[in-house]
């Protein structure tokens, strides 16, 4: 129907037409799937949730004397320097090192992603180094104030992004447990979700036939790219007709220049007795090359499932109250064994639709082209847990 490059001219020409998944949804309510195809030339995804398999590549620049930096730590958080000399890894949910002196309660709440906020945001960071004393880096510690400004690369690498389904989580037992959904009640008393549903950029290309590596996308903000499959990547779950997985499937790998972001799009947060985290926004180009592509887009809440899992099990393979559909979730309550259950999204509803909307207006401006992947996704991944069970075992039943 349309190549990428024809799409690509007619961005540039500021003459493409881009819908968010929505209008594409309400438009195929309408004409139908097929003059809906012939209408638009690409779609615009967006999530806005947690995601906590994220982190920021930082490179300082050296000192005078140099320095084979060791150990650091910014603003209290430990950040890995098991690369070059001045390469750091700062990892999102990395808690404060309370070991240091830092055992505040504020403090206790920061983490790695408040960090990554913060320089993103415009902010300044006490760093503090301790090196590796050699002939050739002979400096043994260091101490300075950095943002955004003051150093080199500043980059997201995030090993897993972009679920392309999730758990809904409940808690059957006598107590309140802390966890990454947040506060999971006793005796079920609420359920937690974090999935948008038929607005997730991944179960609208559910068999990932329109991304691959090298996908241009929207990450915090800025231009970013898929690098690779995400890990727990797990595409071989099981699916329903319409090709959307029952639970927790494929991921992506994303990379974005950090210096670019908006801290709209990139919030630090804590859950309450389990750590700190990232929200992001995400935003997904689905280009319409084949008219399938607007009948996977036109799928609808009702259409989709996840598992309700019981987090009072102390398993890696945790017993399940079955299966319901995100229309249920999004009513606010679902039924389990009889009883009503109230619900709420761990994902921002709106600010998904937001950053969605952000990318249509990126595209219609001519801000924002399409790529070709350069290889796909594999599709073919099983998921390997550590202990003798097989991973059929984490398939949902």
């Amino acid at each position: 129907m349309r190549t990428i490059a024809e799409i690509n001219d007619k961005i540039n020409r500021k003459q493409a037409v881009v819908w968010t998944v929505e209008e594409v949804k309400a438009r195929v309510a309408e004409v139908g799937v097929t003059q809906a195809a012939k209408e638009v030339d690409a779609i615009a995804t967006g999530t806005f949730e947690p995601m906590e398999s994220s982190g920021a590549i930082i490179n300082l620049g050296q000192t005078d004397p140099p320095i084979k930096i060791r150990s650091c730590w910014l603003d209290g958080i430990p950040a890995y320097s098991g690369f070059g000399p001045v390469d750091l890894y700062l990892g999102a949910t990395e808690p404060v090192d309370t070991q240091k002196g830092e055992d505040a309660r504020d403090a206790r709440e920061r983490g790695g992603g408040h960090v990554i906020a913060d320089l993103i945001g415009g902010k300044t960071v006490q760093l503090r180094a301790i090196g590796q004393a050699t002939d050739c880096y002979p400096r043994a510690s260091f101490e300075t104030t950095i943002s955004s400004k003051t150093i080199n690369q500043f980059y997201l690498y995030n090993p897993r992004n972009l679920y392309q389904n999730f758990i809904v989580g409940v808690n059957g037992g006598d107590r309140t447990l802390f966890t990454y959904l947040g506060p999971l009640h006793p005796q079920l008393g609420n359920a937690v979700y974090c999935n948008t549903g038929a607005i997730s950029p991944l179960l609208n290309d559910p068999k990932l036939q329109l991304l691959g590596i090298g996908s241009r996308i929207l990450l915090g903000g800025a231009i970013g790219y898929v690098t690779w499959e995400g890990t727990q990547h797990f595409p071989l779950q099981k699916r329903l007709p319409n090709d959307t997985p029952i639970g927790p499937a494929a991921t992506l790998a994303l990379i974005g220049d950090a210096k670019q972001m908006n801290p709209k799009w990139v919030r630090a947060c804590y859950f309450k007795n389990y750590g700190p985290s990232l929200m992001l926004g995400v935003a997904v180009p689905l280009p319409v090359c084949t008219e399938e592509v607007v009948q996977h887009c036109a799928v609808e809440d009702k259409d989709l499932v996840a598992p309700v899992v019981d987090f009072a099990i102390p398993r890696r393979v945790r017993p399940t109250f079955g299966l319901v559909s995100y229309a249920q979730l999004k009513s606010g309550k679902i039924a389990i064994d009889g009883k009503a259950v109230r619900v709420a999204p761990l994902a921002s509803i709106f600010l998904s639709r937001q950053v969605a909307l952000e990318l249509k207006e990126w595209m219609t401006a001519g801000k924002f082209t399409l790529t070709e992947p350069v290889a796909p996704i594999p599709m073919d991944r099983s998921f390997l847990p550590q202990d003798k069970l097989g991973f059929q075992e984490m398939e949902i039943e």
